[in-house]
């Protein structure tokens, strides 16, 4: 490792004399290095709780002996969950099977909706699992899904009086370690565990990418409190996962707070972008490039990536940049969009689709008003209109032609699917909305724009700060124009 920056030397420190400690570390500031080093200076025990499998790899061969590193679910397979080994390898079976095995027989009406076994059986998954992100110790309401086209809150009620009954016979059918019928997966045996109110074994806990914890974890880690030395580290403003049940833990937590602020990936320029975005997430951290790399804001002509905020948006650059006769790479998305343009197939011809997001769903012409007069259905226009203009057919064709990312000239990515990952070139892509104007109006009579949100502000700052030596702006360029922006354009 370098010569630790003052900041690491304080967190050492801290560490040192014993204290719980939150490490806001902005991007690239070199957080699992300090990590070591806070390691390396004690000959305690410590766990290092990971984010997935490859980053607790990643940390085993950096950290001293005395440190484990596991997943949060490898921690829960070890103390309880290889108990359920033998229904983890069980063979998957339909949905409409697990919910007629449920009791899930016939159809329910909701408003002017029909709900078939097979879309009553999803929602009793789906609603098991977001209890089991959550730290709450019984199902309740807050845990059934949202169905599209289920819009109003009488609508709603009406669909978790049916679904919890369902759930709470799935949930006690999952207990049992050798038979059942519900599918049993990881996030199972991990709420299992947590609502033992588990003991850690260790002196020290590090719990990494603490920003997006599931309150589940949260929990269990919180209540290590008395027994352990408590270390959280991530990156608020890249808490970006809040739709997944995963919530900012380290704001409010008890403890020293300190930061990580100078980035080894990037240099002032991207830097100074960067908390452009900061400032405007009302993050509590600000970052100094390192003045030693080159690092440019302005057009590229062939980035290495391009990082969309969609997965409709970044269907419609794959297919942009695959008409202009470039080798493309998508990120762990081309499953994804293979589903949709099946669901849009089967729609078109006049089938209902089993994707979840439009179960509800008779014809392709219901889906295209719903999107285009519903207000709940606005976000699906952009997916409505790609298959409108391409087909399904040639979504499906696209994701046939994609190439691997080591042989690819372009890979396009969500800034989701990002996070954690940077590239030399990076390009902003086109589906970035600009705040609306408001009815207000400014001194020279040009319309007022909304504030950019806190969401989109966090999410635009881990897209920016996945480029290493070069960025541009493209879909973000609004900012410049914006009075939120104008002021503290990149130095």
């Amino acid at each position: 490792m370098h010569t630790p920056t003052d900041e690491q030397a304080h967190a050492a420190d801290t560490f040192r004399a014993g204290h719980h400690l939150v490490l806001q570390a902005g991007a690239g500031t070199g957080k699992t290095s300090t990590l070591a080093l806070l390691a390396a200076g004690t000959t305690r025990r410590g766990r290092y709780l990971a984010f997935n499998k490859d980053i607790a790899r990643d940390a085993a061969g950096r950290f001293p002996s005395t440190v484990r590193c596991k997943t949060a679910h490898a921690t829960a397979y070890g103390a309880l969950g290889h108990r359920y080994a033998r229904r983890l390898s069980s063979p998957r079976q339909p949905a409409w099977k697990t919910g007629q095995a449920l009791g899930i027989t016939h159809p329910v009406r909701i408003g002017e909706r029909d709900l078939t076994q097979r879309t009553l059986s999803h929602a009793v998954v789906r609603t098991v699992t977001r209890f089991c992100y959550s730290a709450d110790c019984s199902l309740a309401r807050q845990h059934v899904p949202r169905l599209r086209g289920l819009d109003s809150p009488e609508e709603q009620a009406h669909l978790a009086e049916v679904i919890l009954p369902f759930a709470a016979k799935a949930w006690t059918d999952l207990q049992d370690p050798e038979l059942g019928t519900v599918r049993f997966e990881h996030d199972h045996y991990l709420k299992m565990w947590a609502l033992t109110g588990p003991k850690i074994e260790a002196d020290y806990l590090f719990l990494d990418e603490a920003q997006d914890t599931n309150p589940v974890l949260e929990r269990v880690f919180a209540a290590q409190r008395d027994r352990a030395q408590l270390v959280m580290v991530g990156d608020s403003a890249q808490a970006i996962y809040g739709w997944r049940g995963a919530r900012d833990v380290m704001t409010g937590f008890d403890a020293a707070q300190l930061t990580l602020t100078r980035s080894f990936r990037f240099g002032p320029q991207i830097a100074a972008e960067a908390n452009r975005w900061l400032a405007l997430a009302d993050a509590p951290i600000r970052l100094t490039g390192t003045d030693t790399i080159p690092a440019e804001v302005g057009d590229i002509a062939c980035p290495d990536a391009v990082l969309c905020r969609t997965n409709i948006g970044a269907m419609a650059e794959v297919l942009r940049l695959l008409a202009e006769g470039h080798r493309v790479a998508l990120t762990r998305g081309g499953q994804l969009l293979a589903a949709l343009a099946h669901a849009a197939r089967d729609l078109k011809d006049g089938r209902r689709t089993n994707h979840p997001e439009l179960v509800l769903f008779s014809s392709w012409g219901e889906l295209q008003d719903y999107a285009a007069y519903d207000p709940a259905g606005r976000d699906l226009q952009p997916f409505v209109d790609l298959v409108d203009t391409h087909g399904p057919d040639a979504i499906l064709t696209a994701v046939d032609e994609l190439t691997d990312e080591s042989t690819a000239d372009v890979t396009v990515s969500t800034a989701h699917k990002a996070k954690g990952r940077e590239w030399p070139t990076v390009k902003i892509a086109d589906d970035f909305p600009e705040p609306k104007d408001t009815d207000q109006h400014d001194a020279q009579g040009r319309p007022i724009p909304e504030p950019v949100s806190d969401a989109d502000a966090r999410l635009a700052y881990v897209a920016v700060t996945r480029a290493r030596s070069r960025l541009d702006l493209g879909g973000l360029s609004w900012i410049n124009g914006h009075p939120q922006g104008a002021g503290q354009t990149a130095m």
